[in-house]
């Protein structure tokens, strides 16, 4: 039975307690929020009644000596915290995003190291089955080499709250979880990036719920991405629709159970090459699925001594780099070239 520490008892923390709950072999021994009131309600929720409550993590990790903290705060309060964390010897399991600054996620990969503990993040997207059979299908060969991915987001939710007031809100909150599994699917970094964002006269954000992006990935494919928090009618899905092209054929994905696949078959017939349908595989017991509960299940297999997950602190700076790459040009209206 490992201990932990969850910290940040906002909405989005009853999806991790249920997560805990779920994986059975962790005792969660202190509760963390600014509003102790907030963190007795979620303890008392979910029967913790021997967890510690406290409005002061560093105060609660020194008196319960876990060795797990889960970290839910806002991104605001992220570097200190898992900074606290790791200085305690505990390995941090992050809410996205891994940093509010690039130069923060380098320090928090550089005390993750010197601390020899794992600070990953929930990049649950990667984790879901779809994508992995999508992986797998590039991966045979079928479509030939990725050229390029497009991606479109259109939603228009009202979450109140922080996100409503967080500027470049769609490229930091959302766009992140689109962007590693642009990543993913390519197995390629990207390397520069041109973006804008816009608001929308109906626009209930206070900046940049709105964004367009062109990504140019090592190997010369190029990532297209159009999205916005504030278009009402005609949503696509929270994954984003999609279309992948390759040397040989194309994807496509309605970002829910519908991913189609055509790969050429012949020479011209006529101003088109013959085509044909391509199965799409399906997953392998290999493949890591299981979104929220998928990544905090690698997370506890690599605190046991278990592979390093794919979301480790490392690897997720990737992604969160084409963020701040995106981010970066939006605001200089130029080219940006991005690096770790």
């Amino acid at each position: 039975m490992q201990r932990a520490v969850l910290v940040g008892c906002g909405a989005m923390s009853k999806a991790w307690f249920e997560a805990v709950g779920a994986l059975g072999d962790i005792d969660i021994v202190g509760v963390v929020d600014l509003d102790t009131d907030r963190a007795e309600a979620r303890a008392t929720e979910f029967g913790l009644t021997s967890a510690l409550i406290g409005n002061n993590l560093v105060k609660v990790l020194a008196k319960t000596s876990p060795n797990l903290l889960f970290d839910i705060v806002v991104p605001a309060a992220r570097h200190a915290t898992v900074a606290a964390g790791l200085e305690a010897g505990c390995h941090v399991l992050s809410e996205k995003p891994m940093a509010e600054t690039l130069a923060e996620a380098r320090d928090l990969v550089w005390r993750a190291r010197e601390a020899g503990r794992i600070h990953a993040v929930v990049q649950n997207r990667r984790y879901l089955a779809q994508i992995r059979r999508i992986r797998r299908l590039i991966e045979s060969g079928a479509i030939g080499e990725v050229t390029s991915i497009h991606c479109d987001f259109f939603l228009a939710p009202h979450f109140g709250g922080f996100r409503e007031e967080m500027p470049h809100v769609l490229f930091l909150d959302m766009a992140i979880h689109t962007f590693d599994a642009a990543r993913f699917m390519a197995g390629e970094a990207a390397t520069a990036v041109y973006a804008r964002e816009w608001e929308p006269a109906n626009s209930w954000y206070s900046q940049g719920s709105s964004a367009a992006a062109i990504f140019e990935f090592s190997n010369g494919a190029v990532f297209t991405y159009r999205g916005s928090w504030c278009a009402d009618g005609l949503r696509t899905s929270w994954e984003s629709a999609w279309r992948i092209v390759g040397c040989n054929g194309t994807v496509v994905w309605d970002g829910h159970d519908d991913i189609k696949a055509e790969a050429v078959t012949s020479g011209k017939n006529g101003l088109f090459s013959g085509v044909a349908a391509v199965g799409v595989p399906p997953l392998d017991a290999s493949d890591r699925v299981g979104g929220h509960l998928g990544v905090m299940q690698d997370f506890i297999v690599a605190t046991k001594g278990g592979p390093v997950p794919e979301t480790v602190g490392t690897e997720n700076i990737k992604s969160l780099a084409m963020v701040f790459g995106a981010i970066d040009s939006a605001e200089s209206g130029r080219r940006i070239e991005i690096t770790i």
